[in-house]
């Protein structure tokens, strides 16, 4: 009997092409503004790590100006000072932990043809490759014993391995990089977690650096820092004075899975804090926090005020476009009216009626979201050409908002003949065939 109905409502919208051809437009174009919206703040508001969301946490503490906050209303710093970072990692009181910062290195290149260039890196420690689900093509991440030593690793991603050596097994092999000589460990597959959440400061949907280096050698080395330093009072001259001022540029997480962990480890922040204040340290009231990583993005505004109210806006036209629909589809069901009423006067239903002309809907909606999807992939490559680089990691459209356009075109559609339908279904037939 489905069939029977589709077959009809197919000779109907065939029958009357140009309007159905418009009601179909008007979803189509409603489905891919509005999609177009959705996918980049599903995108922006989506959980990077699922798996350890929940167990992953950043740290921050208090350790700002004494008479005014980092931001209001009393938000500690979003990163650490070397001394309070290196001391949580020589504490070790999580399971896993990692400080980390940005940096950039000049690969210097063997080959003739290939010219040296700057590449972005980012300094952590050994368990920042576990602790993030960090997966390998070659190799693996460097060991403790080699953050220990301060030994001159590197951590390729697939793209850089590919530029400097064509993809091949690079492990063992060395390169120069900043005037130093560095041995590859290993070869990162594919891995750009969106956002990019261990490290926000520098850009949430920035790209993964191209290498990995541990961060001692930032001090070893003295590799050039990228990334944001805030400083709240000046640091005498010299890196050594740098290190041990009250500037914040390190990123501080750690792994926690449970919530025994998690509270023992507020409370060795609390009592690390409580000691600096012997020092002269941390003269604003005690504020340490740490925020598993959907709560740190939410702190941070990921998902901006802005994108919200674009998407209430898509939504909004959407409801326009539903409105136009329901429009023409009254117009065309009420404009067989004497054919609704011939059917019933012979013996059809009005619950026949109705499931043949909201099936007909449907089709119109399966249309218009097949139109939405393509609307919806202009749409996002338009908002490539246009913000570049900043915006390439937003604009992919998954199988999860593929379906979600089919769905949502074919319930505005339903939504939309439903009246219609009612009010042709009611036609008193009647009245119809004294008209006739």
């Amino acid at each position: 009997m489905l069939l029977y109905y589709a077959r009809i409502a197919w000779v109907s919208i065939l029958s009357n092409w140009f309007l159905s051809l418009l009601m179909v437009t008007a979803v189509g174009l409603g489905i891919g503004v509005c999609m177009t919206i959705v996918t980049v703040n599903y995108i922006m508001g989506s959980d990077p790590i699922p798996n350890k969301s929940s167990e992953l946490f950043y740290v921050q503490m208090d350790s700002w100006d004494p008479n005014d906050a980092f931001r209001e209303p009393n938000e500690p710093p979003n990163q650490l000072t070397y001394l309070d970072a290196m001391a949580l990692m020589t504490a070790g009181q999580a399971s896993r932990q990692t400080a980390s910062s940005a940096a950039s290195l000049i690969l210097e290149l063997d080959q003739p043809d290939l010219k040296p260039f700057i590449a972005s890196a980012r300094t952590g420690f050994a368990d920042f490759f576990p602790m993030f689900d960090v997966p390998f093509l070659y190799g693996s991440g460097w060991s403790k014993a080699e953050d220990d030593a301060r030994s001159q690793v590197i951590v390729l991603s697939k793209e850089t391995n590919e530029r400097i050596f064509g993809g091949e097994n690079s492990v063992g092999r060395t390169l120069r990089a900043s005037g130093h000589t560095f041995t590859v460990v290993g070869v990162i597959d594919d891995w750009g977690p969106v956002p990019k959440f261990f490290d926000i400061t520098t850009g949430p949907f920035n790209e993964v650096e191209d290498v990995f280096v541990p961060f001692n050698l930032i001090v070893e080395l003295e590799l050039s820092r990228s990334g944001n330093t805030n400083c709240w009072k000046p640091s005498a001259d010299g890196f050594v004075a740098f290190l041990n001022s009250e500037c914040i540029w390190i990123q501080f997480w750690a792994e926690l899975p449970t919530a025994a962990e998690q509270e023992a480890y507020l409370s060795y922040l609390d009592a690390h804090v409580m000691q600096q204040k012997e020092l002269g340290r941390f003269q604003r009231p005690l504020n340490n926090r740490i925020s598993d990583v959907n709560a740190w993005m939410e702190n941070q505004r990921v998902v901006q005020d802005e994108a919200q109210i674009m998407l209430v806006v898509a939504v909004m036209f959407l409801f326009v476009c539903l409105l136009n629909t329901i429009g023409l589809l009254l117009s065309k069901f009420l404009g067989r009216s004497q054919e609704i009423g011939l059917r019933r006067a012979l013996g059809a239903s009005k619950a026949t009626l109705f499931a043949q002309y909201m099936i007909e809907s449907a089709m119109i909606g399966v249309a218009g979201g097949v139109l939405g999807l393509i609307l919806t992939w202009v749409g996002l490559r338009g908002l490539e050409g246009l913000f570049g680089d900043f915006i390439a990691n937003l604009v992919t459209l998954d199988w999860v908002m593929v379906a979600s356009a089919i769905v949502l075109a074919i319930a505005a559609s339903l939504l939309a003949g439903f009246y219609p339908t009612w009010r042709a279904c009611n036609v008193a037939p009647a009245a119809q065939l004294k008209a006739q």
